[in-house]
């Protein structure tokens, strides 16, 4: 077992205390562990005053930073416009250190600079997806209770009726509205560039993260500058290992984690550049804008590389090295369609917003089929019973980490069902094999049990996709008489193909020979497509709703 690093405190910069106030008490706290020397963070410690100085330390000064398809910015460019923004913030907006700041938008450079100038200036990001209604977003102004919110101009009318619901919300600045004297980027050019970063304690608030909403009423999980600092020394150096040659391309939003750390944070550790697109990205967009860019990495979702696939077969892409994918389970069928279609293995994971980031992963040269990997260097993960017992290799339980990063939930009675005795339980339902890979089986109130065998959701949709009639399908448990609960698949068909009763047979039988016969969906409804949350993930509780 490994110890506890002892970590040194500093006094908070953060005179704002309404969030250090709502994090749970000591005993729901996650016990952090800082194993690994790069993890050993100073005292005082601002996350992009950090980053910013780690690149400019490697000569990275003048590389590309951010790109899009009107300008690139270099480090020492984005940095100008990251302290013209901060000093906006504190200058005009009077906000002093541990304020939150809502963000809306999507992919952008305006968003970036926007997420870095915040934290800058030792305010507290709460970045909100940009397909929130007013009622969402009401729901975490209500929570989060910021003065003032950033907005792409393009977004700005749910914003606007949430504002009026929820007056705390006093100033909204809005980005990309080009040739309006009240665009942030105008009210920035009346500033020196000069800001002396927040000395914030690396113990002080960075960011707010809302949960995207798979299983229901959101909820906000809160992150200090150490976590995200201490993150980058885990997954993105022992697996991930990008360059400074690397540009990165991607669909998660920077509202979701996956995204922020993929899209954003972690380039800027590695000295990396992130392209950010002009246009929305659809399979065959992104296929095409990767060779145009030269993209080196990309992120998206299992769902977003199936349907890549045949475009990426069409044209190439002769510069990607390295895929990742996150944000829902990685079917085998995936990953072997989309190594057949460019020659490169898949670089899976499964990490949390509570985590900040991935947590067990596998670099394509140790990829086992079927699992994720194993656990990331910096954590330590284990497959645990109802009690917290460690039960043996190849049994499935539930998944507990410990490690540098941990769930603080801001004001949630919820943290008592995420932490216990200092362990994180992220809720999924794992096996470990006697090589310690990690093999996912369900979220575990997915677990499907039926006539006393466990069935996982995600290996029945594993075996569905590998039939060639089969575009997407999410896979629920439905209360049974007999069986006390049966498997039933809700599917879509590709196009042409007809959801009728001898389609049913023939998906039933295709599932009986590849998995044990208990497994095969005894129901199959056909639809022309499944409810997912805006990161990708495939909402299953709406699956079993009425």
């Amino acid at each position: 077992m490994t110890t506890p690093t002892p970590t040194a405190t500093a006094p908070s910069a953060q005179t704002d205390r309404f969030v250090h106030d709502r994090l749970p008490p000591q005993a729901l706290l996650p016990e952090l562990r800082y194993p690994l020397p790069g993890m050993h963070i100073p005292a005082q410690a601002n996350l992009v005053d950090t980053l910013f100085s780690k690149a400019f330390a490697n000569g990275h000064g003048d590389r590309p930073m951010l790109r899009s398809d009107r300008i690139t910015l270099s480090y020492a460019e984005a940095l100008e416009r990251v302290n013209r923004i901060a000093q906006v913030l504190t200058e005009d907006c009077k906000l002093v250190p541990g304020n939150r700041v809502l963000l809306r938008g999507g992919n952008s450079i305006g968003m970036a600079l926007a997420w870095l100038g915040v934290v800058q200036a030792g305010l507290v990001a709460v970045a909100t997806m940009p397909l929130l209604r007013a009622k969402e977003l009401g729901e975490i102004i209500e929570k989060a209770q910021p003065t003032v919110a950033i907005c792409d101009a393009t977004l700005l009318d749910e914003l606007a009726q949430a504002q009026v619901a929820h007056p705390v919300l006093g100033t909204v600045l809005k980005f990309n509205a080009l040739g309006d004297p009240q665009d942030l980027g105008a009210l920035c050019a009346a500033k020196s560039g000069q800001f002396t970063p927040c000395a914030t304690a690396a113990d002080d608030i960075a960011m707010m993260a809302f949960t995207s909403g798979t299983t229901g009423t959101p909820k906000a999980a809160v992150h200090t500058h150490r976590d995200v600092l201490a993150a980058c020394e885990a997954w993105p150096r022992h697996v991930l290992q990008a360059t400074p040659e690397d540009i990165v391309m991607g669909s998660p939003p920077l509202a979701f984690t996956f995204g922020l750390g993929g899209m954003l944070i972690f380039p800027m550790w590695a000295g990396a550049s992130v392209y950010y697109p002009g246009v929305a990205y659809t399979p065959e967009v992104m296929v095409k804008l990767i060779s145009q860019v030269g993209a080196t990495i990309c992120y998206t979702a299992p769902t977003f590389y199936r349907q890549m696939a045949v475009f990426a077969k069409q044209h190439g892409v002769p510069t990607l090295r390295t895929c990742v994918s996150a944000g829902e389970g990685l079917p085998d069928a995936t990953r072997q369609l989309w190594k057949e279609a460019t020659g490169i293995e898949m670089t899976d994971g499964i990490g949390a917003t509570e985590m900040f980031h991935i947590f067990i992963s596998a670099a394509p040269a140790d990829v086992r089929r079927g699992a994720i990997g194993k656990v990331v260097p910096g954590y330590t993960a284990k497959v645990v019973d109802d009690l917290g017992q460690e039960v043996p290799r190849g049994t499935v339980g539930k998944l507990a980490v410990i490690g540098p990063t941990g769930c603080r939930y801001l004001a949630d009675v919820r943290q008592a069902n995420y932490v216990k005795d200092g362990w994180n339980y992220p809720g999924d339902a794992f096996l470990q094999d006697a090589d310690g890979y990690f093999f996912f089986q369900a979220r575990a109130d997915d677990m499907i049990i039926t006539s006393g065998y466990n069935v996982g959701g995600p290996e029945v949709e594993d075996a569905l996709l590998k039939h060639p009639a089969v575009a997407e399908c999410g896979v629920i448990g439905v209360p049974d008489e007999e069986r006390g609960m049966i498997v039933k698949a809700i599917v879509v068909l590709k196009p042409g193909q007809v959801g009728d009763e001898a389609m049913v047979k023939l998906l039933q039988d295709h599932v009986k020979t590849t998995l044990a016969p208990f497994k095969y969906p005894r129901q199959i409804k056909f639809v022309s497509s499944l409810p997912r949350t805006e990161t990708g993930k495939l909402q299953r509780f709406r699956l079993r709703q009425p």
